[in-house]
């Protein structure tokens, strides 16, 4: 009963151009195979590919984190050259070496108009002294910057001397 039917007419003819059943098998079993060998090409392949973009990320990343550093190494460096030239001793020598003198007496005007306090002139003789807290941190040397050149030298300023009246009369409105 296992014997198979014989085929007569139009169909005899189509199972002879086929092969027998020993290649049929063969034939399924390549495309698969080549399927499967594809697939796993492609997948190492895909790896591959993904690794290298990784590493060149991360090299990127240590050229990135260096420039930070060395960005950041300067920073600090020019921080300290601002706080060195706004520390309290070198504006005072920078100013003495513009020929500026430190102001006298400051007279305070109130909010109803009256002047408390005598305004005094600032001279050449009045000098202030720079108090540093104990605490503080001595900048390094500054070194100043040379002085612009001009055609003529600058005339110092010697103040005029201040007439503000003792009472002054409040605005009205306010």
């Amino acid at each position: 009963m296992s014997r198979k039917p014989e085929l007569k007419g139009r169909a005899a003819r189509l199972a002879r151009l086929f092969p027998t059943t020993g290649g049929r098998g063969q034939a399924a079993r390549t495309p698969f195979v080549l399927l499967v060998v594809l697939l796993l090409g492609g997948g190492l392949i895909g790896l591959l590919v993904l690794n290298s973009a990784l590493s060149e990320g991360s090299f990127k990343l240590d050229d990135l984190q260096k420039e930070t550093k060395s960005l950041t190494d300067q920073e600090q460096a020019l921080q300290r050259d601002i706080d060195a030239y706004s520390a309290p001793d070198a504006l005072q020598r920078r100013a003495r070496e513009l020929g500026m003198v430190p102001g006298g007496d400051p007279a305070f005007l109130a909010p109803d108009g009256t002047v408390k306090g005598v305004p005094g002139a600032a001279t050449e003789q009045s000098s202030a002294q720079v108090v540093r807290p104990p605490e503080a941190i001595v900048p390094p040397a500054v070194t100043s910057p040379p002085p612009l050149a001009s055609a003529t030298p600058a005339p110092t300023p010697t103040p005029a001397p201040s007439t503000v009246p003792s009472s002054a009369t409040p605005t009205p409105g306010r």
